[in-house]
């Protein structure tokens, strides 16, 4: 489950750095390009991957390590 939501977050992320880019007209050639719509979805979808990033990444730090004792 950590796998999963590490590597959805990461989508998301790159997805939403995408769509910010075409929405402020840097990433060109698509019928996304300069409509500021785009831009502010992007941010929201971005955050989301954050927020997920950061779930997975908490997950994995609880996790136990092989060779460590139980306490």
């Amino acid at each position: 489950m950590v796998w999963f939501k590490g590597g959805l977050g990461v989508v998301f992320l790159l997805v939403g750095v995408v769509w910010i880019l075409q929405g402020v007209n840097v990433l060109g050639g698509s019928m996304m390009s300069g409509k500021s719509g785009y831009a502010v979805l992007g941010a929201i979808v971005a955050v989301i991957g954050l927020v997920l990033l950061w779930s997975a990444w908490r997950s994995w730090s609880r996790l136990p390590r092989p060779g460590t004792p139980r306490t």
